[in-house]
């Protein structure tokens, strides 16, 4: 099986307390099949413009992702610049040039419509419609939003929240569109407009997942070294809907485990600048990381469990 994953693919230039890149490649759909493509199979659908580095994406053709649905237009590429406080927590964008991203008309090749896992980027909530209108019957849908929609295209955001079955986002974005400042109430409020599934992604401090009758917190995988957290959220949604697809377990044990591979993965992206980490990171070694995260959880249980 293969996953359909839409969004940007994008040029960054980022500051950082540990150093600084220029032009690398970025965008949500580049950092989602960086990740996924170690456990399952990637079909991408973007847009570029002109002289975009393909070569740099070189690795994950050969890791087995499928590009047939990235179109070249004329124009400049999607471009984003930032930089990040002493703490790596504190983001300023300085810059944003949506080039050809502007008219992105997402277009699903017509084998791809049977898609059964779909992952829709945090792309304007109307493409992500346009994108859902296009595929068939699929088994499994999830997408990430970020507060721009949130504040700009509610309506539409809403009519996407009612076709998905998980939703990732930050807990701020989480807060922000259930109008909760409480989070497991922001989850409920949200799984009511749709979601089954309610993934709030806290960075160093793991990730919580809400169901109807459950809910999770994943703890963080420590990484190496900080150096970029530029895309470690796309790429927890890489690790995590990789491992459902590869397993086809959708069942709270399933999700549980995708968890600890998504904070795996998300690790992994921020100890290197753009997708450089993993172009050698190898499965054993993102397995491994997993394993250390289910130990973890395991270990939290147990505490909750022990009376003080």
């Amino acid at each position: 099986m293969s996953i359909l994953a839409v969004g940007s693919v994008a040029l960054d230039s980022v500051k950082t307390p540990a150093g600084s890149v220029d032009e690398v490649v970025g965008g949500s759909a580049v950092f989602f099949s960086a990740a996924a493509s170690l456990l399952a199979g990637v079909r991408v659908v973007g847009v570029i413009g002109d002289g975009y580095p393909t070569a740099r994406l070189r690795f994950l053709r050969e890791r087995g992702v499928d590009f047939a649905g990235l179109v070249r237009r004329p124009g400049e590429n999607f471009f984003w610049a930032g930089r990040y406080g002493a703490d790596f927590r504190t983001r300023e964008t300085t810059e944003t040039r949506l080039g050809v991203f502007a008219d992105f008309d997402p277009v699903i090749p017509r084998r791809w419509r049977e898609s059964e896992v779909v992952f829709l980027g945090n792309i304007d909530p109307d493409l992500q419609l346009a994108v859902l209108d296009q595929v068939r019957a699929p088994e499994l849908v999830a997408a990430d939003t970020m507060n721009y929609w949130i504040e700009r295209t509610p309506n539409a955001l809403l009519r996407v929240l009612s076709r998905l079955d998980v939703l990732l986002v930050s807990d701020e974005e989480a807060r922000q569109l259930a109008g909760e400042s409480d989070l497991a109430r922001a989850a409920a409020r949200i799984r009511e407009r749709g979601p089954s599934l309610v993934v709030v992604k806290r960075g160093e401090d793991g990730a919580d997942l809400f169901a109807d009758d459950w809910s999770f917190s994943c703890p963080a995988c420590p990484p190496a070294r900080m150096t970029d957290p530029t895309g470690a959220g796309d790429a927890f949604a890489g690790g995590f809907l990789g491992y459902l697809d590869r397993t086809g377990s959708h069942d709270r044990a399933g999700l549980l485990r995708a968890a600890a591979y998504g904070a795996a993965a998300g690790s992994c992206a921020v100890e290197d600048f753009s997708v450089d980490r993993f172009r050698d990171l190898s499965v054993a070694e993102l397995e491994e990381r997993a394993g250390r995260v289910d130990a973890g959880a395991a270990r939290a249980l147990e505490s909750a469990r022990t009376p003080g």
